[in-house]
């Protein structure tokens, strides 16, 4: 049989698994790192994508495949001039500058129901459509040369193919593209920009099936963003959760029906299969814990065991480190609170994990009050391998919780993407071929009140 590539281009790094379409089986992998970045402002050059993408493909043997596909961080601008060059560098999902473009856009609509009508998200900083009002606003040179827009995902596949395309799942979360209708909102980019036709900017979009082009005779698929590709990755079933707990988090789910929150806590996204995934996503989740495991002067093992011993009655940690997107509070920063002097290493170490653990806790129940979660919570992400964070949740989510095998869930959904296109098969066909979905059950510890104390802190 075949083979496959599904590629994970992140904030962080690009990653490349190469798996045989018969048994899934991981035949070759590769990596190879982005260009550091701080929010508020978070930018690369696309060129260092496309190098990562070389490096990475290098590293796994380049070898031949019969398709490939890129599932990318989602959001993002990469504003192009008339000759594909970058007209500003590349404004990534978790670049804050854009935060009072999406009030102002929120507020050109009529408010935040209407957004919710018309795209089934209200626009945060994250969303690319706050970004271009930005590169409007503050830089009018670019602007003026401003010829394409594409995502993170739509750029790669450019490199590969040489077209313009995006799929329904990223197009989901650009803040100009309806998940109910299909279509894109040109109304929407016209209070960015009404003198502009936008018909020749955007990308065409891709349907779950088609073939995006040819790359050295490799069969290029739509692609898509990486919570979309993730949940390919994971075997998402309806009923099920995804908790994401990576630098940043993600909760989600797959609805057969659109979905619309105007709290704007819950993000209406489409996905890669043709039906939606309503999504929730926080700006701090495994960094959060990294920064208190270094001033604690811990390795991940110890800080670990540190907050295992601890009590669920220490102080709380509310982890909006670099501001947050959900709830939307792009100048905030972290906040302690209940400390006294009898403060111990361990209830500073259990307070980091309960913080994280109780911020995408409150997407999970954002996401219960649209659809229906009768299943299991799943863990993925470098996050959901600390014990500690594993037992806290399952403690607190009212749902079994099982961690995901899958360890590099993005990429793998991208190659499920890829055999499913080679084969025009559904992704269920491919997923179940692969064994995906399966994981292991997590036991919880006791969280005590510390829900009700993170939510008095959280609303004070």
């Amino acid at each position: 049989m075949p083979l496959v590539a599904g590629v994970d281009s992140s904030t962080q790094a690009t990653k490349v698994e190469i798996r045989d379409v018969a048994s899934g089986e991981v035949v070759a992998a590769g990596r190879a790192g982005h260009p550091a970045v701080t929010p508020p402002i978070s930018e690369q050059d696309p060129d260092s994508w496309w190098s990562a993408f070389s490096a990475a493909w290098a590293d796994a043997g380049s070898l031949d495949v019969a398709a490939i596909s890129v599932g990318g961080q989602q959001h993002g601008m990469v504003a192009l001039d008339a000759d594909d060059r970058p007209v500003h560098p590349a404004k990534l999902w978790n670049d804050m500058e854009s935060a009072a473009d999406a009030d102002w856009l929120v507020e050109q609509l009529g408010g935040a129901d209407a957004w919710a009508d018309a795209v089934g998200s209200v626009p945060v900083a994250a969303f690319t459509i706050t970004k271009l009002s930005w590169l409007h606003r503050v830089h009018p040179d670019a602007w003026s040369q401003l010829s394409r827009v594409l995502l993170p995902h739509d750029e790669l596949n450019r490199r590969l193919t040489g077209r313009y395309t995006t799929d329904r799942g990223d197009a989901s979360g650009t803040g100009y593209w309806s998940p109910s209708s299909g279509d894109y909102r040109w109304d929407l980019l016209d209070i960015v920009d009404e003198t502009r036709d936008w018909r020749d900017v955007v990308p065409t979009v891709l349907g779950p099936m088609d073939v995006a082009g040819d790359w050295n005779g490799t069969a290029v698929a739509p692609g898509t963003g990486d919570n979309m590709a993730a949940a390919l990755g994971v075997g998402l079933r309806p009923g099920d959760a995804v908790m994401s707990i990576g630098t940043s988090g993600t909760v989600y789910a797959v609805s057969a029906t659109p979905t619309t929150d105007p709290s704007g806590a819950v993000a209406g996204f489409a996905d890669a299969t043709g039906r939606y995934l309503p999504l929730v996503c926080t700006s701090n989740a495994a960094k959060v814990t990294d920064a208190v495991r270094r001033l604690l002067g811990v390795d991940r093992a110890e800080f670990d065991d540190l907050a295992l011993t601890a009590e669920p009655d220490g102080p709380v940690l509310l982890p909006y480190f670099d501001g947050e997107r959900t709830p939307n509070r792009p100048d905030a920063r972290g906040t302690i609170g209940g400390l006294r002097t009898d403060v111990t290493r361990a209830q500073f170490a259990r307070a980091a994990v309960d913080g994280v653990a109780c911020g995408l806790l409150d997407g999970l129940d954002a996401l219960r009050r649209l659809t229906t979660l009768d299943g299991r919570l799943v863990l993925v992400g470098g996050g959901s391998k600390s014990t500690a964070m594993q037992q806290v949740i399952a403690g607190l989510a009212e749902m079994p919780v099982i961690v995901s095998e899958a360890d590099e869930a993005v990429a793998t959904g991208a190659a499920v993407q890829a055999a499913a296109v080679l084969e025009q098969v559904d992704h269920a066909v491919i997923q179940d071929r692969w064994s995906l979905g399966s994981g292991r059950p997590v036991s919880g510890i006791d969280g005590g009140d510390i829900r009700a104390r993170y939510a008095a802190l959280r609303d004070a």
